[in-house]
């Protein structure tokens, strides 16, 4: 897990387009960078849909909104389609982006052990620099909490 006023580290991937998102580019205005284990599952959903609920006001504050998981740009273009999502999606397929930011870690559901993608948001600083960190996200109220960090940076 990465600390708070440490430099995120840069990263470029493809967006659910096949767009290539390069995050140093984004410098100048924060950013909410959140990493969800799978496209279309009931939690992924909620907090998609709490996210692109709450997208007007995260643009008001000047903030980009970037949702990154191992899903493939295909699953990403699906999951935006259905739901109507105003934001970029991310394709980390590799899982390399998952890994420099501490969310790629061993899981466990009912006994059995497996890897996977712990719910985890960064908020960026308009230096690239994680002002915020969220671990174990719950859903509910979550895009709140993440709009407030995003408003206090002001």
């Amino acid at each position: 897990m990465l600390e708070p006023g440490t430099p995120a580290p840069d990263f470029t991937l493809p967006d659910q387009d096949g767009k290539e998102t390069t995050l140093a580019r984004l410098k100048g205005s924060p950013v909410v960078l959140y990493f969800y284990p799978k496209d279309d599952t009931s939690g992924c959903t909620k907090q998609a849909c709490g996210f692109r609920d709450g997208f007007p006001a995260f643009e008001a504050a000047g903030a980009t909104v970037l949702g990154v998981s191992p899903d493939s740009s295909a699953s990403h273009a699906k999951f935006v389609a259905k739901y109507d999502l105003p934001f970029t999606l991310l394709a980390d397929v590799e899982k390399v982006v998952c890994a420099a930011y501490g969310v790629w870690k061993e899981k466990s559901m009912y006994g059995r052990k497996y890897m996977g993608v712990e719910r985890t948001t960064y908020v960026l600083d308009r230096d690239g620099k994680i002002a915020r960190v969220f671990p174990k996200v719950k859903v509910p109220g979550h895009a709140e909490a993440v709009l407030e960090a995003v408003q206090e940076l002001k």
